[in-house]
Protein backbone atom coordinates (compact mmCIF):
# COMPACT_ATOMS: atom_id res chain seq x y z
CA UNK A 1 0.00 0.00 0.00
CA UNK A 2 1.45 3.46 -1.02
CA UNK A 3 1.12 7.22 0.20
CA UNK A 4 -0.81 7.67 -2.41
CA UNK A 5 -3.83 5.53 -1.24
CA UNK A 6 -4.79 7.65 1.12
CA UNK A 7 -7.83 9.58 1.01
CA UNK A 8 -7.77 13.58 1.98
CA UNK A 9 -8.82 13.94 5.27
CA UNK A 10 -7.08 10.08 6.55
CA UNK A 11 -5.15 9.11 9.30
CA UNK A 12 -2.99 7.44 8.15
CA UNK A 13 -1.25 4.79 10.32
CA UNK A 14 2.27 2.29 10.42
CA UNK A 15 1.72 -1.03 12.65
CA UNK A 16 4.87 -2.62 13.98
CA UNK A 17 4.33 -5.66 15.89
CA UNK A 18 6.61 -9.16 15.81
CA UNK A 19 3.06 -11.35 16.03
CA UNK A 20 1.66 -11.49 13.15
CA UNK A 21 -1.66 -12.16 14.26
CA UNK A 22 -1.68 -9.05 16.42
CA UNK A 23 -1.11 -7.15 13.11
CA UNK A 24 -4.12 -8.65 11.81
CA UNK A 25 -6.37 -7.93 14.22
CA UNK A 26 -5.01 -4.30 14.32
CA UNK A 27 -5.77 -4.15 10.23
CA UNK A 28 -9.38 -5.36 10.76
CA UNK A 29 -9.59 -2.34 13.68
CA UNK A 30 -8.44 0.19 11.61
CA UNK A 31 -9.78 -0.57 8.78
CA UNK A 32 -13.40 -0.69 9.84
CA UNK A 33 -12.91 3.39 10.31
CA UNK A 34 -13.49 5.35 7.48
CA UNK A 35 -11.13 7.79 8.68
CA UNK A 36 -8.24 5.88 9.18
CA UNK A 37 -5.57 4.03 6.55
CA UNK A 38 -3.21 1.53 7.37
CA UNK A 39 -0.30 2.34 4.87
CA UNK A 40 2.12 -0.46 5.65
CA UNK A 41 3.29 -2.97 8.74
CA UNK A 42 6.38 -4.47 10.24
CA UNK A 43 7.44 -7.55 11.90
CA UNK A 44 10.45 -5.91 13.64
CA UNK A 45 11.42 -1.85 14.99
CA UNK A 46 14.63 -2.15 12.47
CA UNK A 47 12.26 -1.69 9.45
CA UNK A 48 10.23 1.62 10.88
CA UNK A 49 12.60 4.38 9.05
CA UNK A 50 12.51 3.02 6.07
CA UNK A 51 8.37 2.66 6.09
CA UNK A 52 7.90 6.34 7.92
CA UNK A 53 10.40 7.62 5.29
CA UNK A 54 8.15 6.02 2.52
CA UNK A 55 4.95 6.52 3.83
CA UNK A 56 5.02 9.35 6.06
CA UNK A 57 2.32 8.28 8.38
CA UNK A 58 0.72 9.97 11.59
CA UNK A 59 0.75 7.59 13.45
CA UNK A 60 2.97 4.49 14.47
CA UNK A 61 1.19 1.95 16.63
CA UNK A 62 4.88 0.35 17.69
CA UNK A 63 4.96 -2.75 20.22
CA UNK A 64 7.28 -2.34 22.99
CA UNK A 65 8.92 -6.13 22.74
CA UNK A 66 10.44 -7.19 19.66
CA UNK A 67 13.45 -9.67 19.20
CA UNK A 68 15.48 -7.54 16.77
CA UNK A 69 15.33 -3.91 17.47
CA UNK A 70 12.45 -3.32 19.94
CA UNK A 71 10.27 -0.54 20.68
CA UNK A 72 11.93 1.82 22.50
CA UNK A 73 15.28 2.24 20.29
CA UNK A 74 12.52 2.47 17.36
CA UNK A 75 10.94 5.07 19.12
CA UNK A 76 14.30 6.98 19.75
CA UNK A 77 15.35 6.93 16.54
CA UNK A 78 11.88 8.14 15.20
CA UNK A 79 11.38 10.79 17.35
CA UNK A 80 14.69 11.88 16.15
CA UNK A 81 14.08 12.75 12.75
CA UNK A 82 13.17 16.34 11.69
CA UNK A 83 9.55 15.47 11.07
CA UNK A 84 8.28 12.44 12.96
CA UNK A 85 5.29 11.01 13.54
CA UNK A 86 3.42 9.90 16.77
CA UNK A 87 3.98 6.86 18.24
CA UNK A 88 1.53 4.72 20.52
CA UNK A 89 3.31 2.15 22.31
CA UNK A 90 1.34 -1.19 22.47
CA UNK A 91 2.16 -3.72 25.43
CA UNK A 92 1.15 -6.13 27.85
CA UNK A 93 1.94 -5.20 30.52
CA UNK A 94 0.93 -1.44 32.14
CA UNK A 95 3.74 -0.45 34.33
CA UNK A 96 6.95 -1.81 32.87
CA UNK A 97 10.15 0.29 32.65
CA UNK A 98 10.76 -0.14 28.73
CA UNK A 99 6.98 1.84 28.57
CA UNK A 100 8.36 4.39 30.86
CA UNK A 101 11.67 4.75 28.45
CA UNK A 102 9.43 5.58 25.13
CA UNK A 103 7.53 7.87 26.75
CA UNK A 104 10.56 9.74 27.76
CA UNK A 105 12.10 9.31 24.45
CA UNK A 106 8.79 11.08 23.04
CA UNK A 107 6.01 8.69 22.70
CA UNK A 108 2.35 10.12 22.68
CA UNK A 109 0.69 7.45 25.16
CA UNK A 110 0.31 3.58 25.34
CA UNK A 111 -2.17 1.21 24.80
CA UNK A 112 -2.67 -2.21 26.17
CA UNK A 113 -3.14 -5.46 23.60
CA UNK A 114 -6.15 -6.32 25.30
CA UNK A 115 -7.47 -2.57 24.57
CA UNK A 116 -10.72 -2.56 23.14
CA UNK A 117 -10.85 -1.95 19.68
CA UNK A 118 -12.97 1.14 19.66
CA UNK A 119 -10.98 2.82 22.07
CA UNK A 120 -7.66 2.01 20.32
CA UNK A 121 -9.35 3.45 17.17
CA UNK A 122 -10.25 6.46 19.15
CA UNK A 123 -6.72 6.54 20.64
CA UNK A 124 -5.32 6.69 17.12
CA UNK A 125 -7.75 9.64 16.45
CA UNK A 126 -6.24 11.44 19.65
CA UNK A 127 -2.68 11.22 18.98
CA UNK A 128 -3.04 12.21 15.86
CA UNK A 129 -4.26 15.31 16.96
CA UNK A 130 -1.50 15.61 19.16
CA UNK A 131 -3.01 15.02 21.90
CA UNK A 132 -2.05 12.28 24.69
CA UNK A 133 -3.14 8.91 25.45
CA UNK A 134 -1.97 8.29 29.21
CA UNK A 135 -3.73 8.55 32.15
CA UNK A 136 -2.53 11.03 35.33
CA UNK A 137 -2.73 7.38 37.90
CA UNK A 138 -0.76 4.89 35.18
CA UNK A 139 1.50 7.86 34.79
CA UNK A 140 2.34 7.81 38.26
CA UNK A 141 2.55 4.19 38.74
CA UNK A 142 5.07 4.27 35.90
CA UNK A 143 7.15 6.93 37.58
CA UNK A 144 6.76 5.20 40.70
CA UNK A 145 8.70 1.89 39.04
CA UNK A 146 11.86 4.46 38.30
CA UNK A 147 15.05 2.88 40.16
CA UNK A 148 15.37 4.53 43.75
CA UNK A 149 18.69 4.89 43.65
CA UNK A 150 18.71 7.77 40.65
CA UNK A 151 15.43 9.42 41.50
CA UNK A 152 16.75 12.06 43.53
CA UNK A 153 19.22 12.97 40.58
CA UNK A 154 16.19 12.68 38.30
CA UNK A 155 14.41 15.33 40.81
CA UNK A 156 16.69 17.77 40.58
CA UNK A 157 17.38 17.58 36.94
CA UNK A 158 13.86 17.72 36.41
CA UNK A 159 13.80 21.32 39.09
CA UNK A 160 16.31 22.59 37.23
CA UNK A 161 15.17 22.29 33.50
CA UNK A 162 11.37 23.38 34.65
CA UNK A 163 13.41 26.66 36.13
CA UNK A 164 13.53 27.92 32.77
CA UNK A 165 9.73 28.43 32.95
CA UNK A 166 8.39 31.24 33.98
CA UNK A 167 5.57 31.49 36.65
CA UNK A 168 2.69 30.90 34.21
CA UNK A 169 4.39 28.19 32.11
CA UNK A 170 5.10 26.49 35.46
CA UNK A 171 1.74 26.80 36.50
CA UNK A 172 0.24 25.09 33.31
CA UNK A 173 2.92 22.60 33.78
CA UNK A 174 1.59 21.73 36.69
CA UNK A 175 -2.04 21.01 35.57
CA UNK A 176 -0.45 19.30 32.64
CA UNK A 177 1.24 16.62 35.34
CA UNK A 178 -2.20 16.65 36.76
CA UNK A 179 -3.60 15.50 33.79
CA UNK A 180 -5.89 18.47 32.81
CA UNK A 181 -7.08 19.28 29.32
CA UNK A 182 -6.51 22.69 27.83
CA UNK A 183 -10.25 23.53 28.48
CA UNK A 184 -9.82 22.70 32.24
CA UNK A 185 -6.39 24.60 32.53
CA UNK A 186 -7.90 27.65 30.96
CA UNK A 187 -10.82 27.20 33.42
CA UNK A 188 -8.39 26.95 36.74
CA UNK A 189 -6.21 29.61 35.79
CA UNK A 190 -8.73 32.18 34.05
CA UNK A 191 -6.90 31.99 30.53
CA UNK A 192 -8.77 31.26 27.25
CA UNK A 193 -7.42 28.19 25.61
CA UNK A 194 -5.27 29.68 22.74
CA UNK A 195 -3.36 31.05 25.47
CA UNK A 196 -3.04 27.72 27.16
CA UNK A 197 -2.15 26.67 23.91
CA UNK A 198 0.62 29.80 23.42
CA UNK A 199 1.90 28.67 26.61
CA UNK A 200 2.10 24.97 26.03
CA UNK A 201 3.84 25.53 22.55
CA UNK A 202 6.44 27.92 24.53
CA UNK A 203 7.18 25.13 27.60
CA UNK A 204 7.73 22.36 25.09
CA UNK A 205 10.17 24.39 22.84
CA UNK A 206 12.11 25.73 26.18
CA UNK A 207 12.29 22.01 27.40
CA UNK A 208 13.21 20.52 24.05
CA UNK A 209 10.42 17.99 24.51
CA UNK A 210 7.80 16.39 22.07
CA UNK A 211 4.38 16.68 23.70
CA UNK A 212 2.40 16.96 26.64
CA UNK A 213 3.75 13.30 28.03
CA UNK A 214 7.13 14.39 28.19
CA UNK A 215 6.00 17.15 30.56
CA UNK A 216 3.65 15.22 32.70
CA UNK A 217 6.62 13.05 33.63
CA UNK A 218 9.66 16.12 34.42
CA UNK A 219 6.45 17.25 36.57
CA UNK A 220 6.08 13.96 38.46
CA UNK A 221 10.24 13.53 37.84
CA UNK A 222 10.51 17.07 39.99
CA UNK A 223 7.79 15.86 43.29
CA UNK A 224 5.76 19.17 42.29
CA UNK A 225 2.61 16.81 42.49
CA UNK A 226 1.49 16.37 46.02
CA UNK A 227 1.35 12.53 46.44
CA UNK A 228 3.13 12.03 42.46
CA UNK A 229 5.45 9.78 43.96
Amino acid sequence: MSEAERGPGEIGVVLVDDDALVRVGLVMMMGGAPDIRVLAEAGDGGAVLELVERHSPDVVLMDIRMPTVDGLTATERLRALPDPPEVLVLTTFDADEHVLRALRAGASGFLLKDTPPAEIVESVRQVARGMSVLSPAVTRRLVARAGAADRGERAEQARQLLAALNSRELEVAVAVGEGRSNADIAAALFLSVPTVKTHMSSILTKLGLNNRVQVALLVHDAHLLDGSL
